[in-house]
């Protein structure tokens, strides 16, 4: 039976597995980049970096797992949704690549709602224009870039980005095109509505599949350079969020998922499109063909984290490297020698600005609270926590939909941490399983593959055949119940801070 092989478009790198029919991980390889934020709120990144990160990556895999590349029978792709990739005549970057959490076009969203009106936004597009998606990027390089603009002739997100470099298509899939503002979700296609309001050319767009159908073939350019056989099959996979979901198992309506990547996500699966009366949540097609999802995104959860070890911890950082420990492990030893809710100290999560519940990209992170009494014990666990409160918020509003599961499940580099996993469970007062599988969005991928050619029945089948609950943490009931007020404190913050957000971003002077 041939070996399946998924790759991952990050935000800080590329990851790639390989996995057999039984869903075992043969092989896997990481290939990392930088992130570029060249002035306030704007982040990008190098598209030629994303395809040399990932062809390396495919050969180590394949030698960490003494695999021949010649073995892999199909690839499926996963990445950072919302991302604008544009090319030229000659199939040339324009310009580098604007990210999902980059903020610069608040502007842009408010002439889009203007020009389309708010209610039919949502009612074509199931989504509010948020400075993350895609169309408002395309907007902005129109009104700051005009040269630039009068030079494009594809629009891609970062995943199919890469897969024009594996197989020369230019095709993307419907739980990635679903985040672009441009998409008729309820439908499954491209809103000639939207576009022709907006003056995009629909020729721009890539075709659009299903995340299992066979979307290109490798090319022998891209098997000279990945190893990769010619003619292998690229499906069209899916976003991070759809494609982490396929690998927790998140395809059924009875079970949800909370992961803790670069950001946060509440991922919920349906059977309909179902909307937030007021758009705080995204409703975008799933990878499982003919159905949906709702979630709610925390921008800064890992991101946080982060931020936090590399701005507050190198001695942590230092520790680790020459003992060949990871610093985060460090960082959450001295975590747990805070209590619950850090003696009154709230942590507001918003270092990148916001989606869920408040789409504000000015909002910032904020330490609320601090005395002379708290250390940097305090401080990380406030980082967890705040964390874990926005998720919270997430989750609130998934609950009053109507949407309800048997079983979360918790996944992404966050949810390795027990300290973590504990204080989310604790904050949802619910119990959190983790699952076999901890690849994330390349895994999915990867059994997206094997679904569009014919190893799996359905994407379900592939799912209950590899993915099975490993263990589950439980919420404590006494600090449940103590989080429960400093959510309540955490929630009152903000209101009360938005003017001050406003008036900190307009003191910001950008030059360029």
């Amino acid at each position: 039976m041939p070996l399946l092989l998924g790759i991952d478009i990050g935000t800080s790198g590329t990851k790639v597995v390989i996995i057999n029919e039984n869903g075992d991980v043969l092989g896997s390889a990481l290939g990392a980049y930088t992130l570029h934020t060249p002035h306030p709120n704007w982040a990008e990144q190098d598209p030629e970096d994303w395809w040399k990160a990932t062809a390396a990556a495919i050969r180590k895999a394949c030698e960490s797992g003494r695999v021949d590349p010649a073995q892999i029978g199909a690839v499926g792709l996963s990445g950072q949704m919302h991302g604008l990739v544009l090319l030229d005549e000659n199939n040339e970057v324009l310009r580098p690549a604007i990210l999902w959490c980059d903020q610069r076009t608040a502007a842009e969203c408010r002439w889009i709602t203007e020009a389309v009106g708010e209610k039919r936004l949502r009612e074509l597009t199931c989504n509010l224009a948020l400075t993350g998606f895609t169309a408002p990027k395309v907007i902005w390089v129109r009104d700051h870039e005009p040269r630039i603009y009068d030079r494009i002739r594809k629009i891609l997100l970062p995943k199919d980005y890469i897969r024009f470099r594996l197989t020369g298509e230019y095709t993307t899939e419907v739980s990635d095109a679903s985040g672009t503002l441009l998409f008729d979700v309820k439908n499954r296609g491209w809103s000639k509505a939207v576009i022709d309001i907006l003056g995009i050319r629909e020729e721009w767009l890539p075709r659009c599949y299903e995340s299992p159908e066979v979307a290109g073939r490798v090319t022998r350019q891209a098997s000279r350079e990945t190893g990769l056989r010619e003619g292998t099959p690229v499906v069209g996979g899916g976003g991070d969020q759809a494609a982490g979901a396929v690998g927790s198992g998140v395809v059924k309506p009875e079970v949800m998922s909370v992961t803790i990547g670069t950001s946060g996500v509440v991922f919920a699966h349906v059977q309909q499109p179902v909307l937030d009366p007021e758009g705080r949540l995204h409703t975008f097609c799933h990878a499982v063909p003919g159905e949906w999802h709702v979630m709610g995104v925390t921008l800064g959860a890992g991101g946080s984290m982060r931020w936090f070890r590399d701005a507050l911890c190198q001695t942590e950082v230092a520790v680790g490297h020459c003992a060949g420990m990871d610093p985060y492990d460090l960082i959450t030893a001295e975590a747990e020698q805070a209590e619950p809710g850090c003696e009154g100290l709230v942590f507001l999560p918003y270092v990148a600005g916001e989606r869920t519940p408040y789409p504000d990209p000015n909002a910032r992170g904020v330490f609320f609270g601090l005395s002379l009494r708290h250390t940097k014990a305090h401080l990380a666990r406030a980082v967890m926590e705040g964390v874990a409160f926005s998720l919270r918020d997430c989750l609130e509003l998934v609950r009053d939909l109507g949407v309800s599961a048997t079983q979360v499940r918790i996944s992404g580099g966050g949810a390795r941490s027990r300290l973590w996993r504990r204080i989310i469970a604790d904050v949802f007062g619910i119990p959190l399983v983790t699952v076999n599988v901890t690849e994330g969005p390349a895994y999915g991928a990867a059994l997206l593959a094997g679904v569009g050619t014919g190893v799996y029945e359905s994407v379900v089948d592939a799912c209950e055949k590899t993915i099975k609950p490993a263990s589950t943490t439980q919420p404590d009931p006494l600090d449940a119940e103590r989080y429960e007020g400093y959510y309540d404190l955490y929630r009152s913050l903000y209101p009360k801070l938005k003017s001050g957000f406003d008036k900190a971003a307009s003191l910001i002077v950008r030059r360029r």
